[in-house]
């Protein structure tokens, strides 16, 4: 992997937020949010933002494939370069659509590598913010520019803080996961922006976080930056997470201690 490639990528990111993203913020009409399925919004602004950062990647890597979030939309059968070689990029170019389509707040731009299945590099970028974070594998974690490393101390459950977003979690799951969070010193509601989630456990404002749904860019760049600051993120079966595989539910942490009391506390077992 090229040394610059890091700085690159992060520069195409920064990018699309100053000339498409945060121009965009609040100053969408009506026939600029749609849905792509039910339920799921897309905005101009993504789209316009997943082409500048899919053609700025294959320049820097030629031959590359590029699954973004869009694409997929259009076309789902491009998740099949997960399982392939070479190197695949991941791709959301709005993290928290949502909250993006309501003139709110957080939203991220998220990139991940991978080179040959495995993840190589990632990028999650808070421009309103102006929270920047990357990995790269074996390197280590930088938030802003500097090394970072997730909270090591595991405090008791009554004192954990963190999200639980159970809005798609199965009716058992839910029950347990609401249950258990009684137990928990300060258990969030979530902020509908996986990025910012990753984000804060970088932080340290929350110390695990629990999902259900796993579409491979909204995850595969956060649990890259988790695992090189020495976090955890393993699906609700203890098994590791990896992009390209389905798996039940998943649960990031800032430690092997606290995934363990977390999921103890929130899973259904």
């Amino acid at each position: 992997m090229a040394d610059t490639l890091i700085d690159d990528v992060g520069g195409l990111l920064r990018e699309a937020a100053d000339d498409v993203v945060v121009p965009l913020f609040r100053k969408l009409d009506d026939a600029d949010i749609t849905e792509k399925a039910p339920g799921e919004l897309v905005t101009v602004a993504d789209r316009k933002a997943e082409e500048l950062i899919t053609a700025g990647l294959r320049r820097l890597r030629p031959g590359s494939v590029v699954v973004g979030e869009e694409a997929v939309a259009e076309d789902p059968e491009l998740l099949r370069h997960l399982h392939g070689g070479g190197d695949v990029w991941l791709v959301d170019p709005i993290d928290g659509t949502a909250n993006f389509a309501a003139g709110r707040r957080p939203f991220a731009l998220m990139v991940a590598l991978l080179t040959d299945g495995e993840p190589a590099a990632a990028w999650v970028f808070d421009p309103m913010a102006g929270t920047f974070a990357t990995a790269r594998a074996g390197h280590g974690t930088r938030l802003d520019g500097r090394p970072v490393r997730a909270a090591a101390d595991a405090p008791p459950v009554g004192a954990l803080r963190g999200t639980a977003m159970t809005r798609f979690l199965p009716p058992a799951d839910r029950a347990a996961a609401e249950t258990g969070g009684e137990r928990i010193g300060e258990l969030l509601p979530g902020q509908h922006c996986a990025g910012r989630e990753y984000l804060d456990l970088l932080t340290g404002r929350q110390q695990f976080v629990l999902f259900w749904r796993t579409l491979p860019w909204d995850h595969a760049p956060g649990v890259l930056l988790v695992r090189e600051a020495g976090g955890v993120a393993r699906r609700f079966d203890g098994a590791d997470y990896h992009p390209a595989d389905e798996g039940r539910g998943l649960l990031v942490a800032a430690s092997e201690e606290i995934w363990a009391e977390a999921r103890e506390a929130l899973v259904a077992h």
